[in-house]
């Protein structure tokens, strides 16, 4: 019967990545005690080649590690004597997304925990442009905006905050990106219109103000 010493422990909650920015998957030990002569392996479960950081006999041993972890990933050394064995991942992508688990070893004790890791990545701010008038004096405007992962919300708004229908709506995917692209038509002294895309963190906006004579776009 294996007699379990520690706990590996982890975030609670899902761990946030921002897509091109570097990010921490945390792991410990409790009670704290160092992991420096222990085996801490970072991985993900379920694929062929699961190996994303491994650390055994006193350094990084990352010959078999996932090709596109390489040279991303890092454990900071002067933490493993405090227990720390948490995962830097830089330069984090939208493929980084999943589960992970850091497994800790030593020679009379093992344990692991999972970490969530979602990715989001913030696209470019739409851009409202107009695609014509028709006799009824009424705007025909289309919102377009890319890169984002995963795929955002497009609303459009009016003045007072009321979600109006988009007539037409289109989703394309490039890589591991979303572009979306509105359309809508509005009476031409309407007033203000906002175009709103968003995430469950992140959110860019873009209005256009029309008037019987004129509009601009904000």
């Amino acid at each position: 019967m294996l007699f379990k010493e520690y706990d590996v422990v982890g975030p609670e909650d899902a761990v946030l990545a921002v897509a091109g920015e570097d990010v921490i998957l945390p792991c410990s030990l409790k009670p704290n005690t160092s992991v420096v002569d222990m085996r801490v392996e970072w991985f993900r479960p379920g694929l062929k080649d699961s190996l994303v950081h491994l650390y055994e006999d006193h350094e990084d041993r990352n010959t078999d590690q996932i090709q596109s972890y390489r040279g991303r990933t890092e454990l900071i050394h002067q933490e493993l004597q405090r227990g720390n064995a948490s995962l830097k991942l830089s330069s984090v992508r939208a493929s980084d997304e999943g589960y992970y688990k850091c497994f800790i070893q030593s020679k009379s004790w093992y344990d692991d925990v999972t970490v969530d890791v979602r990715v989001e990545a913030v696209g470019r701010p739409p851009l409202i442009t107009v695609d014509g008038f028709d006799h009824s004096e009424r705007l025909h405007l289309q919102c377009e905006s890319e890169g984002w992962y995963p795929e955002p919300y497009l609303e459009w708004l009016n003045s007072e905050g009321v979600s109006l229908t988009s007539e037409t709506t289109e989703t394309q995917k490039n890589t591991d990106r979303f572009t979306v692209k509105h359309t809508i038509t509005v009476h031409h002294s309407v007033g203000k219109i906002l175009c709103r895309v968003r995430l469950k963190h992140h959110m860019l906006e873009t209005q256009i103000v029309t008037s019987s004579t004129c509009w601009h776009i904000c």
